[in-house]
């Protein structure tokens, strides 16, 4: 794998891969995304057993920085800001109008809109940079720059749980 420096939305530098930990890059979709925050809210309550694992966390948004920001303000791990999808395009992470259309996103669409209605979440922007149709991808590298597993999500809540993760990178490989 090539190295990447990446910025997060507070100006941490963020080397990939990490010579001390292993990375778990996500692909989330757009800030406010009601799906994406239900999915975030499991890493941060269990963000100290993911560290404790050696698993540096990093969670992407094809959002703008600014906007970006306000959202992630209160996690416990980097996010950053690819508004043009530049990164998502190197990582082979699409669009797609299946990505809401599939019933096994409907679950979590609903309860994250609902609790983004109650005040929970922060509503997303009316228009979204990248779009409102990407789909999530996961990738788990190593210090050595191996990428170890990797998940393109088929819809928009196809993404790794903790459990999976922390499976993962306990056997280091799929």
């Amino acid at each position: 794998m090539r190295r990447y420096e990446f910025r997060s939305v507070t100006g941490e530098h963020i080397p990939v891969p990490d010579p001390s930990a292993l990375v778990h890059l996500q692909f989330r979709r757009f800030a406010g995304c009601p799906i994406c925050n239900l999915h975030l809210q499991s890493f941060v309550a269990r963000h100290a057993e993911i560290n404790a694992a050696g698993i540096r966390e990093v969670a992407f948004f094809h959002s703008p920085a600014a906007e970006l920001a306000e959202h992630t303000a209160d996690l416990p791990f980097a996010t950053v800001a690819d508004p043009d999808k530049d990164i998502y395009r190197q990582f082979g992470i699409e669009s797609s109008p299946r990505a809401l259309l599939d019933p096994r996103s409907w679950p979590a669409i609903i309860r994250g809109s609902a609790l983004t209605l109650r005040g929970r979440f922060r509503a997303p922007a009316g228009r979204q940079a990248g779009g409102r149709l990407g789909l999530p991808a996961d990738f788990l590298i190593a210090p050595d720059g191996v990428v170890l597993a990797a998940k393109y999500g088929t819809h928009a809540d196809d993404q790794w749980s903790v459990d999976e993760l922390l499976a993962r990178a306990a056997t280091g490989h799929r």
